[in-house]
């Protein structure tokens, strides 16, 4: 950050007083400008046991099979957010269950909270991000195509827990280097 969205004064880096790491910092008005990680919230969409991918329409990962996923806007809760991004891109309104994977990435500043969630309608279809939606059996997916290692975390212990049929909530943490940084 270059200037205060406060005031427009130049900011400065360094740690403020009482704080333990570097923050923007504008001497003019005073204002600590924090950086938070994005949430990024989706559903894991099941109809008799296979899920529901999309494949991208818009980069990162052009072409590349992914779950219905996207950042969360300001005024909306996790399962609004993780809901609207199954509309946006697989126009989907599934029922939602509880949430599945929830995935820190604290090098990407991305946390991932992902709700399972049934479709009992039986309708979706490729909304302006995708390029097709598809209902995949766990025998089916396109593992080698699939968009991010979140993806291809949640859709192992998917595969995993509708064997056993137990579902739990599944913490993980991945250390990721940046898809623009990727050969």
């Amino acid at each position: 950050m270059n200037f205060c969205s406060n005031c427009g004064a130049a900011t400065i880096r360094r740690v403020p007083e009482g704080d333990n790491r570097p923050r923007d910092l504008c001497d003019q008005c005073g204002m600590i400008h924090y950086q938070n990680p994005k949430i990024i919230a989706g559903c894991v969409v099941l109809a008799d046991n296979k899920v529901l991918l999309c494949r991208r329409a818009i980069e990162p990962r052009y072409g590349l099979w992914t779950l219905p996923a996207g950042v969360m806007e300001n005024g909306e809760t996790v399962a609004q957010a993780a809901l609207r991004e199954t509309w946006e891109e697989a126009h989907a309104t599934p029922e939602l269950g509880q949430l599945y994977v929830v995935t820190s990435i604290p090098t990407i500043s991305q946390v991932y909270m992902l709700y399972l969630a049934f479709l009992t309608n039986g309708q979706y279809e490729s909304g302006p991000e995708s390029l097709e939606t598809r209902l995949f059996d766990m025998d089916e997916i396109p593992w080698d195509e699939l968009a991010f290692h979140t993806v291809r975390d949640t859709l192992a212990r998917l595969k995993d827990d509708l064997q056993t049929g137990e579902f739990s909530l599944h913490c993980i943490d991945r250390d990721e280097t940046p898809v623009s940084a990727r050969v």
